[in-house]
């Protein structure tokens, strides 16, 4: 599935800080823990919970965030439909590594079990 450059755009200029605490209401409202999802965070870019938290500060875009990110090898393991995108064919790089990083927060709220999440 393709999306708009105007989706590309949006995606790319959003700040990280906007939509973590979103991440974070979702999880704990399914009873999960902030520890979990940084865990997520940190398999999937590399950040431990002090450069999250500069993120944040810094209120630095996903486009920032994702160029300092050092993904995990196994990230093409992500696969599935997330905001009715199906991520293995959505062509911008960009909006493919957020879209990952969605589908780790959505599968942590669904209740999966931490190992299937991080692909080991």
């Amino acid at each position: 599935m393709k999306t708009t450059p105007e989706h590309d755009e949006r995606i790319a200029k959003m700040t990280f800080a906007s939509v973590y605490p979103l991440y974070v209401t979702k999880i704990e409202r399914k009873g999960r823990t902030i520890e979990e999802l940084h865990q997520v965070i940190e398999w999937l870019t590399g950040f431990n919970d002090k450069k999250i938290q500069e993120l944040i500060d810094e209120k630095a875009t996903f486009e920032t965030f994702f160029k300092a990110a050092k993904l995990n090898p196994n990230v093409k393991l992500i696969t599935g439909v997330i905001c009715n995108y199906r991520i293995e064919e959505i062509d911008n790089p960009l909006t493919k590594q957020v879209r990952y990083l969605d589908k780790l927060v959505d599968e942590l709220a669904k209740g999966k079990n931490i190992i299937k999440i991080l692909r080991t």
